[in-house]
């Protein structure tokens, strides 16, 4: 993964809990779940309406 092990993931864990806090950390990942869902909810709205778009046309002729 991107040649990062266990190791460097601690630090950046503990990084991440000097700069935020314990009481911090469910907001911001509660935050990056909706703007991972937002972002796959709009790929695949944009990849759904590519597709369906030359079947349209064709239908249209």
């Amino acid at each position: 993964m991107f040649g990062i092990g266990i190791p460097e993931l601690l630090i950046i864990l503990v990084i991440i809990l000097i700069i935020f806090g314990v009481g911090k950390l469910p907001q911001i990942g509660s935050a990056l779940g909706q703007g991972i869902k937002n972002f796959k909810k709009s790929v695949s709205s944009d990849s759904h309406d590519t597709t369906e778009t030359p079947a349209k046309k064709e239908g249209n002729k």
